[in-house]
């Protein structure tokens, strides 16, 4: 049997280049000193630390000899209007957890993750009883923060 390869027939590979949002738009800075370049990141930054400190969820606190230190790094992103318009700039400051040792830095965790099953339940029933749906960017909620809801209709 002869195949298709050995009489040297190849079908073209098919590439697909396309993107999410596919207009051209400024870059994500990947380093703070990047960031800090531009007034629209210094401002989601200054955004995003006021708001760790006035909810009580940052404070910076002297080393002890005893402590293991998580550090924390800044995460960028420019969240986008479903026609792939830029909405605004978002910084969040994160902590670095692989820094932590179990048992000794914390005996418990928790991470508020949805599950796919969960997703699918709430999209048909909404879809079975004509609900309409929102999406929703929740800026700095936190555990143990204070969290005060408006509704806009």
């Amino acid at each position: 049997m002869v195949t298709r390869a050995q009489n040297n027939i190849f079908y073209p590979k098919q590439l697909s280049v396309t993107t999410k949002h596919p207009l051209a738009s400024p870059l994500e800075p990947t380093y703070t000193s990047q960031a800090l370049k531009d007034p629209q990141w210094r401002k989601a930054m200054a955004d995003e630390f006021t708001a760790l400190v006035f909810h009580g969820t940052w404070k910076l606190v002297p080393q002890s000899s005893t402590s293991n230190i998580v550090g924390c790094k800044w995460v960028f992103r420019i969240k986008r209007h479903p026609d792939g318009t830029m909405d605004r700039f978002k910084a969040c400051l994160v902590a670095k957890g692989f820094n932590q040792r179990p048992s000794v830095d914390y005996t418990e965790t928790f991470s508020p993750v949805i599950k796919p099953t969960t997703i699918r339940l709430i999209l048909s029933l909404a879809l079975s009883n004509g609900w309409s749906l929102h999406q929703l960017d929740v800026n700095n909620v936190f555990l143990h923060g204070q969290l005060t809801e408006q509704v806009f209709m």
